[in-house]
């Protein structure tokens, strides 16, 4: 029986500073099945690993991403707000974690968040699209977001590109994000999937998010969905085990 994918959400983030090199390799470390980030674009055209538009909450500056380069940005204390014992964390770009997950060997799911739905970030998919084929990735990919024209521009520029539509709301869960482009995967919150109570063998599969007690990891496994996210891998990996 397949089981449900365990999705370590912006890394570990329950353990150790969200969305950075540290987090991620956490996350490998205890066995989960994909690692999910969020991504944003620098003055100077990078893409950034990091999930709020400012840096102000998890780092020793304050403003916009968008407004620093990506030298300004390394600059920044992006752990010591978690615990002080990680104040050398820096902010990751995106190429940094494709290279740690290819040095780890890693075979399991990243899903990439493209942050668009505050600032557009022009050219970002492109962009992103372009760090994944420099090398040939041994883990697959999958991207999210609730900015539904940036999921139109990644399929115009590659058909092939999986989506998934990210959605906590009624009316938002379609299955075509225009006449032909098909969604293959709906990333809803726990709340709507509890309120409809989805039927998984004849709707679009879906992961769910962000799932963290003992309670909302058992439901979610017995209900056999596609996949969560949680702040807790090893916790989550545990549980379905014992399941």
């Amino acid at each position: 029986m397949k089981k449900t994918e365990i999705i370590a959400h912006r890394g570990s983030k329950g353990t150790h500073p969200e969305n950075t090199l540290i987090a991620f390799e956490e996350a490998i470390r205890v066995g989960s099945d994909g690692i999910e980030l969020d991504v944003h674009l620098t003055s100077d055209g990078n893409v950034v690993v990091i999930h709020d538009e400012t840096v102000n909450r998890t780092s020793n500056g304050e403003g916009l991403v968008r407004n620093f380069s990506l030298e300004e940005l390394k600059m920044l204390d992006m752990g010591s707000w978690f615990n002080s014992n990680y104040k050398m964390c820096s902010i990751p770009s995106l190429q940094e974690v494709v290279d740690l997950l290819n040095q780890t060997q890693f075979k399991g799911l990243l899903n990439i968040e493209l942050k668009t739905n505050k600032y557009a970030y022009k050219g970002i998919e492109k962009k992103v699209l372009d760090i994944l084929r420099k090398q040939s990735n041994a883990f697959s990919v999958v991207f999210s977001s609730f900015n539904y024209q940036s999921l139109i521009r990644l399929k115009k520029i590659d058909e092939k590109a999986e989506i998934a539509l990210l959605f906590e709301d009624y009316g938002e869960n379609r299955t075509l994000l225009n006449q032909r482009i098909l969604v293959e995967m709906w990333h809803p919150s726990l709340e709507w999937f509890k309120s409809v109570d989805l039927d998984q063998t004849s709707k679009v599969p879906v992961r769910l998010w962000t799932i963290n007690s003992e309670e909302d990891l058992i439901y979610c496994f017995n209900k056999k969905v596609t996949g969560i996210f949680t702040d807790f891998p090893k916790k989550a990996i545990a549980i379905r085990n014992e399941k």
